[in-house]
């Protein structure tokens, strides 16, 4: 494969870099863990299997956690420090906890199709 090929390759949604709709239950993941800042927040993000090391975009996890938070999932509080600016601070709320439970069954259904669409990928391939 050439080096052309390769950069289409990584840019192409196959590669898995835009699972931006996973965004969501990672941030309740790791809200439900403590309360983070966004910064802190978005280290953790990239620190999950799910994101192969790579930190998501910032703009994205906080267009996400203004979405939550308007839905009452996440709550939001400024954080005062006398050694630099005040920090935005996110912490799960019982309806976040709540979401985050039904998300599990949600995941727990999408791997289940993932999977057998999976065998049925192999088998068209293999045949």
């Amino acid at each position: 494969m050439d080096v052309e090929t390769q950069v289409a390759w990584d840019d192409c949604p196959c590669a898995g870099r835009t699972l931006d709709k996973l965004i969501q239950p990672a941030i309740l993941v790791v809200l439900a863990e403590g309360p983070l800042h966004g910064y802190g927040l978005t280290e953790r993000l990239g620190e999950l299997a799910m994101s192969d090391g790579q930190k998501p975009d910032p703009s994205g996890v906080y267009r996400a956690l203004r979405g939550l938070e308007t839905r009452g999932m996440v709550a939001s509080s400024w954080v005062l420090s006398d050694t630099g600016p005040a920090k935005r601070s996110y912490a799960l709320t019982p309806t976040g906890e709540e979401c985050l439970r039904q998300w599990i069954s949600t995941l727990e259904h999408y791997r289940d199709g993932i999977n057998s669409l999976l065998k049925a990928a192999r088998r068209a391939l293999t045949s």
